[in-house]
């Protein structure tokens, strides 16, 4: 199958590189030089822009941050669609809005194409094995024809229905959940630390007991290591709560941990933490309460270390 792939970053890559190795043929688009040489060094055929597709294309993925960027990608000056064969099918994988999704699919059938309302879950690690869960709905057609693609990038595709929107919505609601445990996990772990508990043995029996979540066990070990080498940033959470906040404005439904959460990743994006690893959050209970946080394990050189004696 002739697939596109916009956005080579951390979870565009692991999809195309995935797409690449179950022998689709696959084009990845991104600005980055270092994205598309990186993937072309795998195999797989890049492009700085939309508008320099194949017209041929039978899919397009499209991992981007927003509905602004995935309408850009696809209607903009640069984008693909104007130049591309009918019938293709368009996968949406970014987090939006319901009625983003909607007013998408609307422009998408207009424009001759199928879309999928197809946002993901599974971060960096599930996209690069191939493993992560899909929230899709749309058409029967749309499903059909983005079979291939599916397959190749997920073990769990969730039919939600034909109704684009739907898949947006369980999204919505999956990244309210991430965003409060990601944000109680670190508020717990703070806590532990400043009333003196060891951080390793508090993350040990947490884990192993009622309190425990995926989150923690997912996220407290990046603290604990001290690496915010970003796997998802504190910045997707900013937006992506934002979102969860705006569709609870239009329902008049009142979200308080969530809008609690999110004002917590705001204050870590405002201390510069925003392109850091979401766990990094607690560097707001840093800042406030002046809380150590565990080190990174210093890098030792060969040579400091006696013959025989370097840890395995």
């Amino acid at each position: 199958m002739k697939v596109g792939v916009i956005g080579l970053g951390t979870m565009g890559m692991g999809a195309a590189l995935n797409l690449l190795g179950k022998g689709h043929d696959v084009t990845g688009c991104e600005t980055r030089e270092a994205g598309r040489t990186e993937f072309m060094a795998a195999g797989g055929a890049a492009v700085g822009s939309p508008a320099e597709f194949p017209a041929d294309l039978e899919a397009v993925v499209v991992f981007v941050v927003n509905a602004a960027q995935t309408e850009t990608v696809l209607f903009g000056e640069t984008g693909c669609l104007g130049h591309m064969r009918k019938g293709a099918v368009i996968l949406c994988c970014a987090t939006i809005a319901p009625e983003a999704a909607r007013g998408l699919e609307k422009r998408i059938s207009d424009a001759g194409f199928l879309m999928l309302d197809s946002p993901v879950s599974g971060g960096k690690v599930g996209a690069h094995a191939g493993t992560m869960t899909v929230m899709g709905s749309g058409s029967e057609a749309a499903f059909a024809k983005a079979g291939p693609v599916l397959d190749a990038i997920s073990t769990k595709v969730w039919r939600l229905g034909d109704a684009v929107g739907v898949g947006s919505t369980v999204k919505m609601v999956n990244q309210l959940l991430a965003g409060v445990h990601i944000a109680t996990a670190a508020e717990a772990l703070a806590l532990g630390i400043r009333a003196g508990a060891d951080p390793q043995t508090l993350y040990d029996v947490i884990s192993e007991s009622a309190g425990s979540s995926w989150m923690w066990q997912n996220r407290v070990p990046h603290i604990l290591a001290g690496d915010d080498t970003p796997l998802s940033t504190v910045n997707i959470f900013v937006k992506d709560l934002g979102i969860v906040l705006d569709q609870a404005r239009v329902l008049t439904f009142p979200l308080p941990m969530a809008a609690a959460a999110h004002q917590l990743f705001l204050a870590a994006a405002a201390n510069g933490q925003g392109y850091k690893d979401d766990s990094f959050v607690i560097r707001v209970w840093e800042k406030l309460t002046g809380i150590a946080l565990p080190s990174p394990a210093p890098v030792v050189a060969d040579s400091e270390y006696p013959p025989g004696t370097k840890p395995a």
